[in-house]
């Protein structure tokens, strides 16, 4: 079954300095029917302009990935890590018992686009942690390239859920496939371009939720880039 969630259907936030599109319920923007899939809490496509960004703000028992498609993103938290994340960069930060953290475009010309998501964690209270990891273009070529799991295999960041991240750059007429284990959900979100899901067509900004499916099939019809969830 495929349930597919159009982006001009999203949440929306204009703040000015920041345009965000929420697929699920997320801060004023409230649907009782689009609270999440599974564990997957949050899918937020920001784009935020030079010089700007998120002040100093708490979270609490959250697995927070976040990836930018364009620009760079400085990050600052009160573990004492200072980064800027980039493009082909997985960052992941577990609040757990509680982190305090900050994220400007660090730019003062070009704006930043990124992808923030929330992963509910198996559990509450675990000590906050932080990863940062790069994923070459030529390891996300034309197949599946695991960046997050639960054990941290293959160099992917570890988060705390049963979840498998994963992130494909397709050319035009290129497909991959996945064999989802019974029971399994997946998630799939356009971050740019357009594919055919199980015959059924997603542009950019969409997303789709499949369940009970044997197999997972995304043909690009365009030059695209994708994110696929497996998640219990």
């Amino acid at each position: 079954m495929i349930k597919i969630r159009k982006s001009d259907e999203r949440g929306h936030t204009n703040l000015g300095w920041l345009d965000s599109y929420h697929t699920f319920s997320f801060g004023d923007y409230y649907d009782p029917k689009h609270m999440g899939f599974r564990d997957l809490r949050v899918i937020n496509e920001d784009r935020v302009k030079p010089a700007a960004g998120f002040g100093t703000h708490p979270h609490r028992d959250m697995e927070i990935i976040t990836y930018v498609l364009k620009g760079a993103l400085e990050h600052r938290d009160s573990m004492g890590n200072s980064s800027v994340i980039r493009p082909n960069e997985v960052q992941r930060m577990s609040s757990g018992t509680g982190i305090k953290h900050s994220e400007y475009n660090h730019s003062q010309t070009e704006p930043v686009h990124l992808l923030q998501i929330w992963i509910l964690p198996e559990e509450r209270g675990i000590k906050p942690g932080y990863e940062q990891r790069i994923f070459k273009p030529e390891e996300k070529k034309g197949k599946l390239q695991l960046v997050a799991a639960r054990d941290g295999r293959e160099g992917a960041v570890t988060v705390h859920q049963d979840v498998d991240l994963f992130l494909a750059l397709l050319a035009s007429g290129e497909q991959v496939t996945h064999h989802p284990k019974p029971s399994r959900h997946a998630w799939v979100q356009v971050a740019r371009g357009s594919v055919m899901l199980n015959g059924h067509p997603l542009k950019e900004g969409d997303g789709a939720a499949a369940s009970e499916e044997e197999i997972i099939e995304i043909k690009a019809t365009y030059v695209s880039e994708i994110l696929l969830f497996d998640l219990a």
